[in-house]
């Protein structure tokens, strides 16, 4: 027999598999999974004061939105795990794709084009050093 309720049993069984490594999601972001990867490849893996200054200085518009987010993972990293953000880096930093919203354009001759606006999940997950 089991140990207990189920609901007992899984609440166990996600504690155990839960990731330890601090992290922040963007979801719905307005900005297309393209647009976002370009950012997040010139990040991932640096440690997050130099990440900081990239995302400062880079002219994109996904920049600034992932900015905010790293700020974010920095924040929970350091009120909810209790680490220093000296010693942080990017681990993983990936965008999946979102929900599309679909528009029309009116077209010549009564055609109607269609205008796809993308919106993308964006994930930082950082971890610590190893001294």
């Amino acid at each position: 027999m089991a140990k207990g309720h189920r609901s007992q049993v899984k609440r166990e069984r996600n504690e155990e598999n839960k990731e330890k490594r601090p992290s922040a999601k963007l979801s719905y972001a307005r900005v297309s999974v393209q647009k976002a990867c370009f950012v997040l490849d010139a990040i991932r893996g640096k440690d997050v004061t130099t990440a900081k200054a990239i995302l400062e200085y880079n002219p994109r518009y996904a920049s600034a939105i992932i900015g905010k987010l790293l700020a974010s993972a920095v924040a929970n990293a350091e009120n909810n795990n209790g680490m220093s953000a000296d010693n942080l880096y990017i681990a993983e930093c990936y965008a999946n794709q979102g929900p599309i919203m679909k528009r029309i354009r009116p077209r010549a001759q009564g055609r109607a084009y269609r205008i796809e606006k993308r919106m993308s999940n964006i994930t930082i997950v950082l971890d610590e050093k190893k001294n």
